[in-house]
């Protein structure tokens, strides 16, 4: 295989980048879609205020989630000249799965669709020995349960404020918690960035093992994260935040229940107190699939007539899709890339 250039490794980190960014702007009706809704933040107040907290998350529990995504090529099993064009295929299939999810307003997973991408181009390149399995297991095995965990906390934590605030005034309690959901929403914006960006921050690290960048004794099962790409990373995704998400923000904030300033404040606090549970022990956990369940858990304590579970059951058939689907293309863009280069 012909060996990276500087100028192909600096090509691959933009479109990693352009991930980052396309992560941004898919994932920021997360952040922002309940203090929209419940209208303590007009949208542009809101976009601005997710950008900064997804940005000053750089500044907070380490790195292990980029540790983990970083692990999911096995580096001593795959030809080290291949490994930039694993990472360019996984941005491939995960790039085209936000895009094409984002123009049917779909709150799918950013962090699944660049697992699923890593994995089918792996695939590709050196069959099922360039895969490290148990880490791709335990990525499927929170994606079943992360939103589960969600959905428990909505439900637990907003039938805990109901039972504590039976007796106050219906206006003040309003007011109340306008001015709490202000900090459950920077919570939430700063939970997703201590998890999201570390993502590309995991892709970037095996391009830059790949051409020697941490010395010829580096360990592949151990490698830093220098503080240059944790910050572009971030920066980055604090930027697509800006860009917003109008569509999804509509199928977040609107179409799966009605919400209140309370009704947002229990979700976005469940939502982060998962996210940030997951970001400390090095999970990659899907952020979307966890507000969104976040609100499903909230709504069900207003009787479960009032969750539009037809609008969930679409949003969990493409939560399913994700990986199979990026996989597929990331696998087929290897592939092509080599018959191009006739490796």
């Amino acid at each position: 295989m012909i060996e990276a250039s500087w100028g192909l490794i600096i090509f691959i980190i933009g479109v990693a980048l352009v991930f980052d960014f396309t992560n941004g702007f898919h994932d920021s009706p997360n952040s922002i879609s309940t203090v929209v809704s419940t209208k303590v933040l007009s949208p542009r107040n809101a976009v601005v205020f997710a950008a900064f907290f997804n940005f000053v998350a750089a500044f907070g529990f380490g790195v292990a989630v980029a540790s983990t995504i970083s692990k999911i090529i096995q580096l001593n099993v795959v030809e080290t000249a291949a490994v930039p064009y694993i990472i360019l295929c996984a941005l491939i299939g995960a790039i085209s799965w936000n895009l094409i999810t984002w123009f049917f307003g779909l709150p799918t997973s950013s962090s699944h669709a660049l697992i699923g991408g890593m994995t089918g181009a792996g695939l590709s390149a050196a069959g099922i020995a360039a895969i490290k399995w148990s880490t791709v297991g335990e990525v499927a095995l929170f994606m079943v349960v992360s939103p589960l965990i969600g959905l428990t906390c909505g439900f637990l934590f907003m039938a805990a404020i109901l039972n504590i605030t039976k007796k106050a005034n219906k206006l003040s309690a309003e007011t109340h918690f306008k001015r709490l959901q202000l900090f459950s929403a920077a919570a939430y914006s700063f939970s997703h960035g201590t998890n999201d960006a570390q993502k590309t921050m995991g892709i970037i690290v095996p391009l830059l093992f790949s051409i020697g960048y941490f010395g010829a004794a580096a360990d592949p099962n151990h490698l830093p994260v220098p503080l240059w790409v944790i910050l572009i990373a971030h920066t980055a995704i604090a930027l697509g935040t800006l860009s917003g998400g109008w569509r999804i923000v509509k199928t977040m904030g609107y179409k799966i229940t009605k919400l209140r300033p309370v009704h947002g404040f229990a979700a976005e606090t469940a939502g982060a107190s998962t996210i940030i549970g997951a970001s400390i022990v090095g999970i990659p956990v899907s952020t979307t699939h966890i507000i969104c369940t976040s609100i499903m858990g909230v709504g069900t304590t207003m009787g479960t007539s009032t969750v539009k579970w037809g609008v969930a059951r679409t949003i969990m058939w493409a939560w399913i899709l994700t990986i199979p689907i990026s996989a597929l293309i990331g696998f087929a863009a290897f592939a092509m890339i080599r018959v191009v280069i006739g490796y």
